[in-house]
């Protein structure tokens, strides 16, 4: 069981690395880059799904205090399924326009 807690922490810190990048260079996936419209939205949401997972990971393996399991449960919920609305919202608002106000 360990070792599924495990490959989540990095899945968790591989969506942290990427949504920090995101949000300080606007760098995507290259397979995301034709679908998302708001990077900035899209790497938040990388960022709460990433601290989802990691959180998780952290508190199974006792590295910080455990809290009860409902705390756990509809926190790290909340998290993730946070985190997948920010990245649905990302792609599906239209793009901004740019007019000039001249």
């Amino acid at each position: 069981m360990a070792w599924v807690v495990g490959a989540g922490m990095l899945l968790g810190l591989l969506f942290i690395a990427m949504g920090t990048a995101t949000l300080r260079t606007g760098w995507l996936l290259p397979t995301a880059r034709r679908h998302v419209t708001r990077p900035q939205l899209h790497g938040l949401g990388a960022l709460l799904m990433g601290a989802s997972l990691a959180l998780q990971s952290l508190m199974y393996f006792e590295i910080l205090p455990s809290p009860s399991w409902e705390t756990r449960f509809y926190g790290g919920n909340a998290l993730l399924l946070g985190g997948i609305l920010l990245l649905l919202v990302s792609q599906l608002l239209p793009l901004r326009s740019s007019r000039d106000h001249a």
